[in-house]
């Protein structure tokens, strides 16, 4: 099988939960940065720099721990989109 600790297309294809931690060099954020940073991150798993999966008894459960490299590259999009 896959290595659960990178993206892996099939794996995620099969993904039933998802959850999101803050690596901990990310600064306070607010609760409105959090949910859309949340969103966005899982939008695009594949450019995650941490993610991790986990088995459970229906699919897998995709954890992403949110670093300071993906805000700046979520924010950087989101500028270059407006």
């Amino acid at each position: 099988m896959s290595d659960y600790h990178k993206y892996d297309p099939r794996v995620d294809a099969l993904v039933m939960e998802m959850k999101t931690l803050w690596d901990s060099e990310v600064g306070d954020l607010s609760d409105e940065d959090k949910q859309w940073l949340s969103e966005e991150v899982h939008r695009d798993p594949a450019s995650a720099v941490k993610i991790d999966y986990d088995r459970s008894h229906t699919g897998f459960t995709r954890t992403i721990t949110v670093t300071v490299e993906d805000i700046g590259r979520l924010y950087d999009r989101k500028m270059a989109a407006t």
